[in-house]
């Protein structure tokens, strides 16, 4: 992802710095609300694959008659499906944030050109 497309989609677009607007670069993937949705995106994928491989090895001990090995998997198991519900439940919050940060940018009137490029402002009274 370009800096520019960070820009465009990073929320706060600004931020206030002694009574001036600044312009705001998202630093790092939690930096915006995107970059935090495309990264729980891929650690659902990742706990998908590893819900997978869980299930493939809980067969493999019940085949071998390894009891307290399954009883183990099957604990992994039941952490992996609380894990995919709490990551289920924060895309939905991401989404949710999404959703209400255009809403409120829609209701401020910001054209998309200003919400490609932030610039500096001199501030007067907020």
């Amino acid at each position: 992802m370009k800096k520019s497309q960070s820009l465009r989609k990073g929320w706060p677009l600004r931020r206030k710095a002694g009574g001036v607007f600044v312009s705001y670069e998202a630093e790092t993937p939690f930096d915006n609300i995107e970059g935090s949705h495309e990264y729980v995106a891929l650690l659902a994928e990742a706990l998908e694959e590893a819900r997978r491989d869980v299930e493939a090895e809980v067969a493999a001990a019940d085949r071998d008659g390894a009891d307290r090995r399954k009883q183990a998997l099957l604990l992994v198991s039941y952490n992996l499906a609380k894990l995919n519900l709490h990551i289920t439940t924060s895309r939905r919050i991401l989404n949710d944030l999404r959703s209400l940060r255009r809403l409120l940018l829609a209701e401020r009137g910001l054209p998309a050109a200003a919400a490609e490029e932030p610039r500096a402002v001199n501030g007067g009274s907020d």
